[in-house]
This record gives structure tokens, sequence and C-alpha cells, in this order.
């Protein structure tokens, strides 16, 4: 008995074995992409848009000055190179056929201005000192030092920076010495600013 018992128990197993149907496990195989988002640089840039200097000559000569700020916004991680220069090749300051030279220092070598001659300067950048500056008005012996405009063909970088910036900001100033003569009316001309994102 014990051993029927035992056979039939062993055919029972076999035929399970038989009967059950096959499983087949699933082929897989993974891949990866990888996704790119490219951040383009962007840049801003806005001035003050006019610069009024008023004088009175003297024979003498006497200078005034007033400032412009340029305000710049870039995402570039290195920063931006800010440039200065007149709008065209001709960097008089004109009053019809009567005219003021723009001044022979530069950004590098500022010099005080001479007489019926125009710059702009820049605390702290280029050649210019970090002492603090305010507006003259009618200074008939300004020791403050100047850089011509240079001509369209030839901007100056005034400014660099190494990082991205959000509303970074540059006071400009300009200065015109002037005696009397000159003929009264306003002198005008027009400056450029340039920014561009470093690389």
């Amino acid at each position: 008995m014990k051993r029927t018992m035992s056979t039939l128990l062993i055919v029972a197993i076999l035929s399970f074995a038989i009967l059950s149907p096959v499983v087949a496990s699933a082929a897989t195989q993974t891949g990866n992409t990888a996704l790119n988002a490219t951040v383009n640089s962007t840049l801003t840039l806005s001035t003050s848009g006019t610069v009024g200097i008023s004088l009175t000559p003297t024979s003498g000569a006497v200078a005034s000055s007033a400032s412009d700020t340029v305000t710049v916004s870039t995402n570039s991680s290195n920063g931006y190179a800010l440039s200065l220069s007149d709008s065209d090749t001709v960097t008089n300051l004109a009053n019809g056929a009567n005219t003021v030279t723009a001044h022979t220092g530069t950004y590098a070598a500022p010099t005080t201005l001479g007489a019926n001659t125009w710059g702009y300067r820049i605390v702290g950048q280029g050649g210019f000192t970090a002492t603090a500056y305010s507006a003259e008005l009618d200074a008939a012996s300004s020791t403050s030092t100047w850089a011509g405009v240079t001509s369209s063909a030839a901007p100056a970088v005034i400014k660099t920076t190494a990082t991205n910036a959000t509303n970074d900001t540059t006071t400009v100033w300009y200065g015109v010495k002037m005696n009397t003569g000159k003929p009264t009316g306003v002198y005008t001309d027009t400056v450029t600013y340039t920014a561009v994102s470093n690389s």
C-alpha cells in the first residue's frame, strides 16, 4: 500500500510537469537619451537719452559738466564689454558752422580740458582716478581730467565685467570748456554706447 501510494504520487508529479505550459521570460533592454537645453545670451542697454550742459563763458574759459547713466543687463555668465564712441567719424560739438573739438586726452591717459574742447570721464575706470566726482558749473580752475570721444571707427572699451548682471549701471560724465571766442547757441553731437556679451 505504501509503495502503491508512492508510485501514484510520482506519476501525478510527472503528469503535472508534462501538462503545465512552458512560460518564457520577456526580453528587455534599456536606452538613455541626453537632454540638452541651450540657454542663449540676452542683453539690454539703456541710457539717459539726453545730457544737458550749461555754460556762461569767460575770456579765460570755464568748464561745466553733467552725467549720463548707462544701464546694462545680461544673463551671460562671462559678463559684457561696454564701449563708447561718437555716432559717426566727426567728433565735434556743432552749432551750425561753429564747432567745439573733441579733447585730446584718452581713456588710458586723461588730461584737463583745453579751451573750446569737450570730453568724457568715468570714475575709477581706465586712467581716471577713483576719487568721487560731482558736476561742475562754470569752473574757472577745474583740475578734473577728461578723454576725448573717439570716432565711430575706433570705439573705446570703457568697462568690462566677468559675470551676469542685472541693471548694472555706469555713470559717464561729459564736460565742456569754452571761452567767449565761441558764439552763443546749442552745440550738439551724439555718442553711441555698445554692449557686447562676453563669450
